[in-house]
């Protein structure tokens, strides 16, 4: 017989499964259909379901009744068959499980969307009937799941508490750190569910397991009850007509074992996440063992979230949006093009251990006066030498800024933190995130892909090592100083579907954006149009064209690249000196449709055939009054 919940949780931490509903979607089924009629409809699908999680390793199975409750049910007609779902949903759980799983009834906020001012009387109601289902079905508890407001969930709680004493998690989910939607400090309101019988407090949904870990980090003291998360499989995004989530199994697997150092004693899944997701979070809590006496919850104290400096203490870092930066610090390339346009050229880095002409042509760019030189992160998967050495030499050497990528495809998590930390030791302080394309495309096609972060969470994570936390969520002695840029792909069909990805990278932390080159001057208009009342600058991408051949590879191989008919004709047939004139020559008229509307100016060397960077450089300058 296995133990009490309770009693489990204070010996070893267990895993939860993952999500339903966007499985489900994963596996086919529509949306716009109540997935929890499939327990008494298609009970075969649901149970094989929780199956897979078991196998994966979850030992604490929700049922799928997070919507069956009277309120939710009768969107589809369904309300009086409220008592049978919640019946079967705990009948094919149990089925589908051993001895050794949890069973837990799940229970959703009801006062959300349309619902939101429904009257108490009506949420009691529909909270004391589906308990009560789940709960006479022989249910080992409940989970209280996905609630904004502390008010809804002590009115579940006090339900559930008169229903049974048997255990209760609650988990909210939060959208502003450090408390509920209705205002409450995260620690008083787990202070006040603890009171009302609380077995077990947390997170899940709205965030993914970086947005989860910054909640519990905010949390001002010591919480008294274990710690259960539950967090999305990242940002969902929408892509070829179908919705997914980024954040891989690996990634799951590293951050359970930060929520698992945290305190958290069931860690589990929501949107997003499948078996394979838990499968790797069970492997990596292998063996965990909760170190005696640890507290609920290992969180920061309100003394050390923000110490005040003293006189020994050196000055806070300069936010990257104040524009009177320090006399020691030259201005950022965001505090640049808030005065006066401002040019960024790319140079590749070399294929091979010859760095000479790389160092010419940065040293021409600087004499040609361009405000940064930018090198990519093995562009298209090819290896070229480490744009962080690279990087170094430039602003010994020359004297010229660095803007360095870091592509998402190349490093873990572990590897990805080590290489900012290096980069923020060597005071290179302009980076941007992309994702990176697969390594199967390139010269290594036998190497992986790592892809631990999304482009949002790499900006997400380098922004938080401004706030001096590191990756793990342990604080830093020092905080870095990172302005972090994203990349923005206009060549596509639905420009305003591309906006709202990049408004996305926004607010997850992006300072500026740079495009990819476009090669058509209305459509630059149509960007400058579609991203004017973005709150970052966007520098625009102009890539001068060598040859006809190359032109043609451009528009017809490499992702993201679009050349208007009217470019490829005019660069048909052309090589060499030719090609690269009129390449030039095109470049300067999209130039002049680009500056009256973009201070930002991105130049891509193609190449390295620098001197084109550096005649468009100055063309910049000359039609631009820069003396």
């Amino acid at each position: 017989m296995k133990p009490d919940l309770r009693e489990a949780l204070q010996k070893r931490i267990l895993t939860g499964d993952g999500a339903m509903g966007t499985y489900l979607y994963q596996m086919g089924f529509p949306v716009g259909v109540s997935y929890e009629e499939f327990n008494t409809l298609r009970p075969d699908v649901i149970e094989n379901v929780h199956r897979r999680y078991y196998e994966a390793g979850a030992r604490v199975i929700e049922t799928n009744t997070f919507s069956a409750n009277l309120e939710k049910l009768s969107k589809y007609g369904l309300e009086n068959d409220m008592d049978a779902i919640n019946r079967a949903g705990v009948r094919v759980a149990r089925a589908a499980v051993g001895v050794d799983a949890y069973v837990v009834g799940a229970v959703g906020s009801i006062r959300d969307g349309k619902l939101k001012n429904l009257r108490t009387a009506k949420v009691s109601e529909a909270y004391e009937r589906q308990m009560h289902a789940l709960l006479d079905e022989g249910a080992d508890g409940l989970l209280l799941e996905t609630f904004y407001d502390l008010d809804e969930m002590l009115l579940a709680l006090r339900i559930a508490r008169s229903a049974s004493n048997l255990p209760v998690i609650c988990q909210f989910a939060v959208e502003d750190v450090g408390r509920t939607q209705d205002g409450i400090g995260l620690k008083e309101a787990f202070d006040q569910l603890q009171a009302a019988g609380a077995d077990v407090v947390g997170f899940n949904c709205r965030s993914g397991p970086n947005g989860i870990m910054r909640a519990i980090d905010s949390i001002t003291g010591p919480v008294g009850l274990p710690l259960s998360v539950y967090p999305n499989a990242g940002i969902p995004d929408y892509v070829d007509g179908k919705y997914t989530y980024s954040a891989g199994p690996q990634y799951f697997a590293e951050t359970a074992l930060r929520f698992a150092d945290r305190g958290a004693r069931i860690i589990g899944g929501c949107c997003g996440t499948t078996p394979e997701h838990v499968a790797a979070m069970a492997a990596a809590l292998d063996g965990y063992v909760p170190q005696s006496g640890q507290a609920a919850v290992a969180v920061k104290s309100a003394e050390t979230i923000e110490v005040q400096p003293t006189l020994k203490q050196a000055e806070p870092a300069v936010a990257v949006a104040n524009l009177e930066p320090p006399a020691n610090r030259e201005p950022s390339i965001v505090e640049l093009v808030q005065k006066r346009h401002t040019v960024i050229v790319e140079l590749d880095p070399p294929r091979d251990l010859d760095i000479r002409k790389f160092m010419d042509g940065a040293a021409a760019l600087k004499a040609a006066k361009a405000d940064a030189v930018t090198m990519a992160d093995n562009s298209l998967a090819v290896t070229r030498m480490s744009n962080l050495a690279l990087a170094a030499l430039v602003q010994e050497r020359i004297g010229l800024r660095p803007l360095v990528h870091i592509a998402c495809r190349d490093r873990n998590l572990i590897g990805t933190q080590s290489h900012m930390m290096g980069l923020d030791a060597l005071d290179i302080d302009h980076v941007l995130a992309v994702t990176g394309d697969p390594a199967r495309f390139g010269d290594l096609p036998d190497s992986s892909s790592v892809y631990d972060l999304t482009s949002f969470e790499m900006i997400r994570m380098i922004k938080q090592l401004n706030e001096g936390t590191a990756f793990s969520g342990k604080p830093l002695k020092q905080k870095a100083k990172f302005v972090v840029g994203a990349a923005f792909n206009p060549n596509v069909k639905h420009l305003d579907k591309a906006i709202q990805r990049l408004e996305r990278k926004i607010t997850s932390g992006a300072d500026y954006i740079m495009t990819q080159p476009v090669y058509d001057p209305s459509l630059i208009e149509r960007i400058a149009e579609s991203t004017k009342h973005l709150s970052v600058p966007v520098f625009i991408g102009i890539m001068p064209l060598a040859s006809g051949r190359n032109a043609e590879y451009l528009h017809n191989e490499v992702p993201g690249i679009q050349l208007s008919d009217e470019v490829r004709q005019r660069m048909a047939g052309l090589e060499g000196e030719a090609g690269r004139a009129v390449g030039v020559q095109i470049a300067k008229e999209l130039l002049d449709a680009a500056l009256p509307h973009f201070k930002g100016i991105y130049l891509i060397t193609p190449f390295m055939f620098y001197d084109m960077g550096v005649q468009l450089t100055k063309y910049v300058w000359e039609n631009t009054k820069r003396k």
